[in-house]
């Protein structure tokens, strides 16, 4: 799949968006990596609607210039979460944009002076991302949640205004 440029987010519309960010999400393994032991599996549109309807939680979905969608992107109380790229389109730095559209948002729109995030330790594409965009690892935290037998640990991850990189 050929990816236009640029990434643009536009506010999550339920009706429409909902069916996609499912389709991302194909199994309960990609849950846990995605959300954490937030959601349960099966993941259905109750819970993305009780999720998305959240007070103060703010969520975009990343469009390319045809208005397909290509991700998915939340921002509540200065948090970065729920960070998703279409399967079909990773690997090819959608990732980066799509976080630097959302910390644009809440610096330069929101006038956060901090974002923080979670993020599990095996995750090196999204650590990686993070960390070109200046993140820096605050905490460790060891075997937060056992997956198939599996203890997996998180990175709380921090970035201030000052220490923003484009």
């Amino acid at each position: 799949m050929k990816l236009p440029q640029p990434l643009t987010l536009r506010p999550f519309r339920p009706a429409d968006d909902t069916p996609v960010l499912r389709s991302w999400v194909p199994g309960p393994l990609d849950l846990m990596t995605w959300a954490g032991p937030r959601f349960t599996w099966p993941l259905d549109d109750a819970q993305i609607a009780a999720y998305a309807a959240e007070p103060g939680r703010r969520t975009w979905t990343a469009v390319a210039p045809d208005g397909t969608p290509l991700g998915h992107i939340s921002l509540a109380d200065g948090r970065l979460g729920r960070v998703l790229i279409a399967p079909g389109a990773r690997g090819r730095g959608l990732g980066r944009r799509l976080v630097s559209l959302a910390v644009s948002l809440g610096f330069d729109d929101l006038a956060l002076t901090e974002i923080e995030l979670g993020v599990w330790t095996h995750n090196t594409a999204a650590l990686r991302v993070y960390e070109k965009l200046g993140f820096r690892t605050t905490e460790t935290l060891e075997a937060v949640e056992t997956v198939d037998g599996v203890p997996w640990s998180v990175h709380r991850m921090r970035l201030t205004a000052s220490d923003r990189r484009q």
